[in-house]
């Protein structure tokens, strides 16, 4: 089983006339390749899997495989879904495609106990024992947080459950983790709090601004885990900025906008309900882009 952690970029998806775009979303994963990413995340919430046709969502995951192939990029799939049944189903597509690793949202709308929450992962686990699989926590996004107490049971239960990706914006439930369980995994889901989540015992990100930025982030984490601190909290302030007005609005809106922007994806499209930021918010985000250097 592989373990993925370290740098990892939560992949926008790209459209062209209301299609994935294949040839861009390619594109952008190989520039994550050669900008020091240790995996790309292809299909998570910032890749607007609500949105995706099952047939997309697998699709994603197929070049995402394609392309990082004889590569040192690893592959950590998005198989969410409100129904366990259709993870599941998703799951055992990426595990077939050759995928490193899985990582799964909580499920939204559904609001399910913290017992259902540990069935639902195991379920998902038992069905792909032979690769690792990530919990993916994100309350503001899905409404439903799960708990220490319920990650630490499914870590113990579940041979392949290695790790969570931890978005509640809290520090102290990366503690609260990593000091019960120091062999958990936790990766950060929040930009802005990258380095004190690696400072804290964290083993990785899964960034948005690294769709924009993944030499940055990259040296951000690699800093931090290699025990270079003062090199990982000047990029840390460096990125305050970028992290901040990449949420300005609800993500993936802002990074698709800044993609746009920095001539990464030709089009600016999102599905409905997502729309282009206000004007406002779109002159903010190219002003605090004119700060940065955008590596091609």
């Amino acid at each position: 089983m592989t373990i993925v952690t370290g740098a990892t970029t939560a992949l926008i998806t790209p459209y062209k006339n209301g299609k994935l775009d294949e040839q861009a979303y390619a594109k952008l994963i190989e520039r994550q390749c050669k900008n020091g990413i240790d995996a790309v995340c292809p299909v998570g919430t910032t890749g607007e899997s609500a949105t995706l046709t099952h047939g997309e969502h697998k699709r994603c995951i197929e070049i995402a495989v394609e392309v990082t192939k004889n590569l040192n990029t690893k592959v950590l799939a998005g198989a969410g879904s409100n129904s366990t049944a259709e993870a599941v189903e998703i799951a055992k597509h990426a595990r077939d495609c050759g995928v490193d690793a899985l990582f799964s949202v909580t499920p939204y709308y559904n609001k399910p106990t913290q017992e259902g929450l540990f069935q639902h992962y195991k379920t998902i686990a038992d069905a792909v024992p032979e690769i690792g699989v990530m919990v993916y926590n994100v309350p503001g996004r899905t409404g439903v947080d799960i708990l220490a107490d319920t990650v630490i049971r499914l870590f113990d239960e579940c041979e392949n459950i290695y790790g969570i990706k931890e978005a509640t914006g809290s520090l102290g439930r990366t503690i609260e983790l990593v000091s019960q369980r120091p062999d958990l995994k936790v990766l950060s889901g929040e930009d802005a709090i990258d380095y004190p989540i690696l400072s804290s015992g964290g083993a990785g990100i899964t960034s948005v601004t690294a769709n924009l930025l993944p030499d940055l982030k990259s040296a951000l984490v690699h800093a931090t885990l290699n025990g270079e601190h003062e090199k990982a909290k000047e990029l840390s302030n460096k990125l305050f900025d970028i992290n901040t007005v990449l949420f300005c609005e609800s993500n993936p809106i802002p990074i698709k906008a800044a993609m746009y922007i920095a001539g990464l994806i030709d089009t600016l499209e999102y599905r409905l309900p997502l729309t282009p930021p206000s004007r406002e918010n779109m002159k903010k985000i190219e002003e605090v882009m004119k700060r940065y250097h955008i590596v091609k």
